[in-house]
């Protein structure tokens, strides 16, 4: 059987999270096992440098791609195509849905719900970022449509997507997975929340309308004001009107600064390094594909509380508890349920981590490149 090639565009592979899912599939790969005789990836430069090294893996630096928005779309409808057939490639993965290629056949990945998930238009009103998530979801619902595959992080962005872009008929569901360095630093022992002279706790999410960190800054202070020694750390930076909103909730809850602090977003190892010696993790978004950051602390075997919405429960399901992210009370009667009940949450801290274990980049490679190659291989003319 003819080996194949695959032609990936992470031209829109921007965030954290997009990185960190190419960097996973590629590095567990073994191409001779699906088929695969090489791989080219369309990128940026600093992407492509953080890409693994092989010799199956051809990087291609585009210069168009270090410029505007406009620049990557039209490199995107103009060049792109004609470079997958330059190198032969027999299919097309893209890394983020929002795509102007028209290159057949090709698999796409979702990695954004923010434009489809109830409500959350509703939180940016009808300024600029209102627009242009409109914009995004016209792009993506296009991309879906006519990809031959998509894959989804979740079921419930799998059933949300779907109901703007009608049935799909071959999609798949891949978990992001966890790297393994999370699960060797889970902690041994889970230490009793009531015990300690002060909590820490911490959220780890860029600022942004549907992470509602000031809620969360509201809920912390609805506890110290009940007598409990706890602290909060936000973890991610912030700009706009996110992050205004976090500025004026901590000069009205903690104009001292003593008990709320804001880091900028850290490396991985800053970041495993803090998580590992924090006491509580806080999770209060109310729109995501996949929480790849929730993922992390469920490794470390943290004692976890989370918003009830979007895909969140479908990833943490009986390893944690679940509060309302708009109301600041249930934010704080979840957090003091575990501090008041160290079984409970030695339990959530275990259930988490054993949770965890289902997700492996190992695994995350193994089921995208097998339904990427199934793909071409259903499609290709006798």
């Amino acid at each position: 059987m003819k080996k194949i090639v695959i032609g990936i565009d992470a031209s829109r592979c921007r965030s954290g999270g997009a990185r960190e899912h190419l960097i996973g599939i590629l590095e567990n790969l073994n191409p001779d096992e699906f088929g695969i005789a090489q791989i080219h990836v369309w990128s940026y430069k600093a992407l492509l440098d953080a890409l693994p090294r092989f010799s199956w893996l051809v990087k291609h630096s585009e210069s168009m791609l270090e410029g505007s928005l406009i620049k990557q779309f039209w490199w995107q409808y103009f060049i792109l195509s004609k470079e997958l057939r330059k190198f032969d490639c027999d299919i097309l993965f893209t890394g983020d849905a929002s795509s102007l290629c028209f290159f057949a056949p090709s698999v796409v990945l979702s990695q954004d719900l923010l434009s489809y998930e109830p409500g959350a238009l509703k939180l940016f009103r009808y300024g600029k970022h209102w627009i242009r998530l409109n914009l995004i979801r016209l792009l993506q619902t296009a991309a879906f449509q006519r990809a031959q595959g998509v894959i989804f992080l979740t079921n419930y962005a799998a059933k949300m997507i779907q109901k703007v872009t009608g049935p799909l008929v071959n999609f798949r569901v891949v978990n992001h997975g966890v790297s393994n360095e999370y699960k060797t630093r889970a902690k041994k022992e889970i230490t009793s929340l009531s015990t300690l002279p002060e909590i820490d706790c911490v959220y780890v999410s860029h600022a942004s309308m549907y992470k509602h960190q000031w809620e969360v800054i509201s809920g912390v202070e609805i506890l110290r004001k009940k007598g409990y020694l706890i602290r909060l750390t936000l973890i991610g930076g912030g700009a706009g009107a996110a992050q205004a909103k976090i500025i004026r909730q901590c000069a009205l809850s903690d104009p001292k600064g003593s008990f709320v602090k804001q880091l900028p977003f850290l490396s991985q190892e800053q970041l495993l390094n803090r998580l590992s010696k924090s006491d509580c993790f806080i999770y209060a978004s109310s729109c995501e594909a996949f929480g790849i950051t929730l993922l992390e602390a469920m490794a470390l075997g943290l004692p976890i509380v989370a918003s009830n919405r979007s895909s969140i429960p479908e990833t943490l399901r009986n390893g944690g508890l679940y509060f309302d992210p708009e109301n600041p009370l249930e934010i704080a009667a979840a957090i003091e349920k575990i501090i008041q009940n160290p079984d409970l949450s030695y339990r959530l801290g275990v259930r988490a981590r054993e949770l965890a274990k289902e997700y492996s980049w190992e695994r995350c490679s193994n089921e995208t490149w097998g339904y990427i190659v199934d793909t071409c291989r259903k499609i290709a003319k006798p």
